[in-house]
Protein backbone atom coordinates (compact mmCIF):
# COMPACT_ATOMS: atom_id res chain seq x y z
CA UNK A 1 0.00 0.00 0.00
CA UNK A 2 1.44 3.37 -1.02
CA UNK A 3 1.47 6.67 0.81
CA UNK A 4 -1.66 8.74 0.21
CA UNK A 5 -0.96 11.69 -2.05
CA UNK A 6 -3.24 14.55 -3.08
CA UNK A 7 -5.01 13.80 -6.35
CA UNK A 8 -4.79 17.35 -7.77
CA UNK A 9 -2.14 19.94 -6.96
CA UNK A 10 -2.61 19.90 -3.20
CA UNK A 11 -6.22 21.18 -3.14
CA UNK A 12 -7.57 17.97 -1.68
CA UNK A 13 -7.18 17.04 1.99
CA UNK A 14 -6.74 13.25 2.16
CA UNK A 15 -6.68 11.42 5.48
CA UNK A 16 -7.61 8.23 7.26
CA UNK A 17 -10.52 8.94 9.65
CA UNK A 18 -9.58 8.51 13.31
CA UNK A 19 -10.00 10.30 16.65
CA UNK A 20 -7.17 12.73 15.89
CA UNK A 21 -8.84 14.12 12.78
CA UNK A 22 -12.52 13.83 13.72
CA UNK A 23 -13.15 17.46 12.69
CA UNK A 24 -11.74 16.84 9.19
CA UNK A 25 -13.97 13.77 8.88
CA UNK A 26 -17.04 15.77 9.97
CA UNK A 27 -16.11 18.49 7.47
CA UNK A 28 -15.89 15.91 4.68
CA UNK A 29 -19.28 14.45 5.64
CA UNK A 30 -20.72 17.96 5.81
CA UNK A 31 -20.15 18.46 2.10
CA UNK A 32 -23.04 16.06 1.47
CA UNK A 33 -26.16 18.21 1.45
CA UNK A 34 -29.13 16.64 3.21
CA UNK A 35 -32.70 17.47 3.91
CA UNK A 36 -33.80 18.42 7.41
CA UNK A 37 -36.28 16.35 9.38
CA UNK A 38 -37.89 16.35 12.79
CA UNK A 39 -38.56 12.90 14.25
CA UNK A 40 -41.23 12.67 16.95
CA UNK A 41 -42.29 10.01 19.44
CA UNK A 42 -44.68 9.74 22.35
CA UNK A 43 -43.28 9.14 25.83
CA UNK A 44 -44.86 8.74 29.25
CA UNK A 45 -43.80 12.36 29.95
CA UNK A 46 -45.34 13.68 26.73
CA UNK A 47 -44.25 14.10 23.12
CA UNK A 48 -40.61 14.69 22.21
CA UNK A 49 -38.86 15.44 18.96
CA UNK A 50 -35.38 15.68 17.54
CA UNK A 51 -34.04 17.52 14.50
CA UNK A 52 -32.03 15.09 12.36
CA UNK A 53 -30.53 14.86 8.91
CA UNK A 54 -29.83 11.12 9.00
CA UNK A 55 -32.94 10.10 7.04
CA UNK A 56 -33.10 7.83 4.01
CA UNK A 57 -35.58 5.89 1.96
CA UNK A 58 -34.84 2.16 2.12
CA UNK A 59 -37.56 0.26 0.25
CA UNK A 60 -40.73 0.92 -1.74
CA UNK A 61 -42.18 -2.57 -1.17
CA UNK A 62 -42.54 -2.85 1.73
CA UNK A 63 -42.37 0.90 2.41
CA UNK A 64 -39.33 1.36 4.69
CA UNK A 65 -37.35 4.40 5.82
CA UNK A 66 -34.52 4.86 8.30
CA UNK A 67 -33.00 7.42 10.59
CA UNK A 68 -30.14 7.24 13.08
CA UNK A 69 -30.20 8.76 16.58
CA UNK A 70 -26.85 9.26 18.33
CA UNK A 71 -26.26 7.00 21.32
CA UNK A 72 -24.83 10.03 23.14
CA UNK A 73 -28.21 11.79 23.02
CA UNK A 74 -29.96 11.97 26.38
CA UNK A 75 -33.16 11.01 24.50
CA UNK A 76 -31.69 8.03 22.62
CA UNK A 77 -33.40 5.40 24.79
CA UNK A 78 -36.77 7.15 24.47
CA UNK A 79 -36.59 7.06 20.66
CA UNK A 80 -35.28 3.49 20.36
CA UNK A 81 -37.94 2.19 22.79
CA UNK A 82 -40.83 3.82 20.91
CA UNK A 83 -43.03 1.42 18.94
CA UNK A 84 -44.09 4.23 16.57
CA UNK A 85 -42.55 7.46 15.32
CA UNK A 86 -43.18 10.17 12.75
CA UNK A 87 -40.58 11.70 10.44
CA UNK A 88 -41.38 15.23 9.25
CA UNK A 89 -39.43 16.57 6.26
CA UNK A 90 -39.17 20.33 6.59
CA UNK A 91 -39.81 22.92 3.92
CA UNK A 92 -37.59 25.91 3.29
CA UNK A 93 -39.79 28.20 5.41
CA UNK A 94 -39.70 25.79 8.40
CA UNK A 95 -36.19 26.48 9.69
CA UNK A 96 -37.80 27.79 12.89
CA UNK A 97 -39.44 24.41 13.40
CA UNK A 98 -36.05 22.72 13.09
CA UNK A 99 -34.56 24.84 15.89
CA UNK A 100 -37.49 23.99 18.20
CA UNK A 101 -36.21 20.41 18.30
CA UNK A 102 -32.48 21.01 18.76
CA UNK A 103 -30.82 20.96 22.18
CA UNK A 104 -32.33 23.71 24.31
CA UNK A 105 -35.17 24.39 21.84
CA UNK A 106 -38.83 24.82 22.76
CA UNK A 107 -39.87 21.39 21.48
CA UNK A 108 -43.64 20.95 21.54
CA UNK A 109 -44.20 23.92 23.91
CA UNK A 110 -46.89 26.09 22.28
CA UNK A 111 -46.84 24.03 19.07
CA UNK A 112 -50.02 22.77 17.39
CA UNK A 113 -49.81 18.98 16.99
CA UNK A 114 -51.97 15.85 17.14
CA UNK A 115 -51.41 12.23 18.09
CA UNK A 116 -51.95 9.82 15.20
CA UNK A 117 -53.87 6.53 15.54
CA UNK A 118 -50.79 4.88 17.09
CA UNK A 119 -50.12 7.77 19.49
CA UNK A 120 -47.11 9.28 17.69
CA UNK A 121 -47.06 13.09 17.68
CA UNK A 122 -47.77 14.52 14.22
CA UNK A 123 -47.07 18.08 13.12
CA UNK A 124 -49.36 19.06 10.26
CA UNK A 125 -48.23 21.06 7.24
CA UNK A 126 -44.60 20.00 6.94
CA UNK A 127 -43.26 19.36 3.43
CA UNK A 128 -43.69 15.60 3.88
CA UNK A 129 -44.44 13.20 6.73
CA UNK A 130 -43.94 9.48 7.26
CA UNK A 131 -45.84 7.85 10.12
CA UNK A 132 -44.00 4.65 11.01
CA UNK A 133 -43.91 1.63 13.23
CA UNK A 134 -40.46 0.61 14.39
CA UNK A 135 -39.47 -2.40 12.27
CA UNK A 136 -35.94 -3.02 13.59
CA UNK A 137 -32.95 -1.47 15.31
CA UNK A 138 -29.37 -1.96 14.18
CA UNK A 139 -26.18 -1.12 16.08
CA UNK A 140 -24.10 1.32 14.03
CA UNK A 141 -21.09 2.49 16.04
CA UNK A 142 -22.02 5.64 17.94
CA UNK A 143 -25.55 5.63 16.45
CA UNK A 144 -28.49 3.25 16.21
CA UNK A 145 -30.15 2.76 12.83
CA UNK A 146 -33.92 2.77 13.29
CA UNK A 147 -35.78 1.14 10.43
CA UNK A 148 -39.42 2.12 10.18
CA UNK A 149 -42.27 0.60 8.22
CA UNK A 150 -44.32 3.48 6.81
CA UNK A 151 -47.99 3.19 7.77
CA UNK A 152 -49.08 6.53 6.30
CA UNK A 153 -47.43 9.32 4.31
CA UNK A 154 -48.36 12.88 3.36
CA UNK A 155 -46.72 15.64 1.33
CA UNK A 156 -47.34 19.09 -0.12
CA UNK A 157 -45.78 21.31 -2.73
CA UNK A 158 -42.81 23.42 -1.68
CA UNK A 159 -39.04 23.63 -1.56
CA UNK A 160 -37.02 21.60 0.96
CA UNK A 161 -34.94 22.99 3.81
CA UNK A 162 -31.36 21.80 3.23
CA UNK A 163 -28.37 21.39 5.53
CA UNK A 164 -24.76 21.50 4.35
CA UNK A 165 -21.45 22.41 5.96
CA UNK A 166 -23.09 23.25 9.26
CA UNK A 167 -25.69 25.66 7.87
CA UNK A 168 -29.28 25.68 6.65
CA UNK A 169 -29.96 26.68 3.08
CA UNK A 170 -32.05 25.92 0.04
CA UNK A 171 -31.93 23.98 -3.17
CA UNK A 172 -31.57 26.07 -6.32
CA UNK A 173 -33.00 24.37 -9.38
CA UNK A 174 -30.81 24.42 -12.44
CA UNK A 175 -33.03 25.08 -15.43
CA UNK A 176 -31.66 24.19 -18.84
CA UNK A 177 -32.86 25.86 -22.02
Amino acid sequence: MGIMQPIRDGTEHRFIPNAENARAYRNALGTFTTGVTVVTVATSAGPIGMTVNSFASVSLDPPLVLWSPAKSSSRHALFTAAPHFAIHILGLEEDGLSTRFTRGGLGFEGLDWQANDEGAPVIAGTLARFECETASLHDAGDHTIMLGRVLRAAHREGDPLCFSRGAFGHFRRHIQD
